[in-house]
C-alpha cells in the first residue's frame, strides 16, 4: 500500500498487513521489514520483556525504515502509556481494555491538552529533538498518535459500541486468545459464543468507522478475516516465523541428507 502514517491507515479500509516483534529488537529489524512488504510493525512490551530503553532503541530502527510503529504497552498504567509516547511510539495498543472510563484515561494519558493531560517534553524523542513552537507541537503530537484498544475480555464485548464512538479511538484489535479464555471456551475459536462477539465487535467498528485489527498465524486465515471486516492484519511473530521457516528447511535437509547417505 502507500506509505503513510498510522492514522491515515486506520482511516482506510484498506489492508493494512504487519508483523508481531517479541524478541528480536536488533538494528537491522526495521529494514528487513520494510524489505519484506509491511505496512506496519507491532512491538510488543506485555509478553516480550523488552523495556523502554529498548522501545527508544527501537523506534529509531523503524523511522530510519519508514515503518510505522505500535507499541503495546505491558498495562493502562499513565507511566507505561505516556513513556512509550515519549519514546516516539506513533501507535499505542493498550491490552484488555474494558470500558469507556479505561478509554478516557488512556487517552488523556497519551494526548497533550487539549484533547488530554499528559506531561509535556518536548524536543526528545517523539519530536525526533526538533525545536518549534509548543501549542504547534500539542497539535501535531495529538494528531499523529493513534489509539489500538484491545478487545480481550467479555466486557469489552460488551462496551466494544461504546469504546469505539469515542473520540481518539482508532481501532479495536481482538486478542482471540486472552477472549476466548474470558468467555470460558479456552481456544474455541469455532465456538457460536467467541463467534457472537466477534459479531459484536465487527458490528461497533463498522458502526463508527473504526479499524479493526487482529494477530493471525496462517494466510487463509488473514485473508478469511479481511474478508469479515479485519483491516489490520498482522502476519505471525518473529519466534514463529524464524522457528517454522527452520524448523522446515532443516527437516529437508535432514531427510535429503539421509537419502543421499543411503544411495
Amino acid at each position: 500500500m502507500t506509505e503513510k502514517g498510522l492514522k491515515a491507515m486506520a482511516g482506510s479500509r484498506q489492508a493494512k498487513l504487519g508483523h508481531f516483534i517479541v524478541e528480536f529488537a536488533t538494528p537491522g529489524i526495521g529494514h528487513i521489514l520494510k524489505s519484506a512488504g509491511c505496512d506496519f510493525v507491532l512491538f510488543d512490551l506485555e509478553h516480550s520483556g523488552f523495556g523502554f530503553e529498548t522501545v527508544k532503541s527501537a523506534m529509531r530502527y523503524f523511522e530510519a525504515a519508514q515503518l510505522p510503529a505500535i507499541v503495546r504497552v505491558p498495562s493502562k498504567e499513565y507511566h507505561h502509556i505516556a513513556r512509550a509516547m515519549d519514546m516516539g511510539a506513533e501507535g499505542l495498543m493498550l491490552p484488555m481494555v474494558g470500558n469507556v472510563e479505561e478509554v478516557r484515561h488512556i487517552v488523556d494519558s497519551m494526548k497533550y491538552i487539549p484533547v488530554g493531560k499528559r506531561g509535556v517534553a518536548l524536543q526528545v524523542a517523539h519530536d525526533r529533538y526538533r525545536p518549534g513552537a509548543v501549542a504547534d507541537k500539542f497539535v501535531a503530537a495529538n494528531k499523529r498518535t493513534t489509539l489500538f484498544c484491545q478487545i480481550e475480555t467479555a466486557e469489552g464485548v460488551e462496551n466494544a459500541d461504546a469504546m469505539a464512538a469515542i473520540d481518539g479511538v482508532d481501532c479495536l484489535w481482538v486478542g482471540h486468545f486472552d477472549l476466548s479464555v474470558s468467555l470460558g471456551i479456552p481456544g474455541e475459536f469455532d465456538h457460536p459464543k467467541f463467534k457472537a462477539a466477534i459479531d459484536k465487535t465487527i458490528a461497533a467498528t463498522k458502526k463508527h468507522n473504526k479499524a479493526l485489527g487482529r494477530l493471525v498465524p496462517t494466510v487463509e486465515l488473514g485473508i478469511d478475516l479481511y474478508g469479515q471486516g479485519f483491516d489490520f492484519v498482522c502476519y505471525s511473530g518473529d519466534v514463529w516465523v524464524l522457528h517454522d521457516a527452520l524448523a522446515a528447511a532443516i527437516g529437508k535437509l535432514r531427510a535429503g541428507c539421509g537419502t543421499v547417505a543411503k544411495a
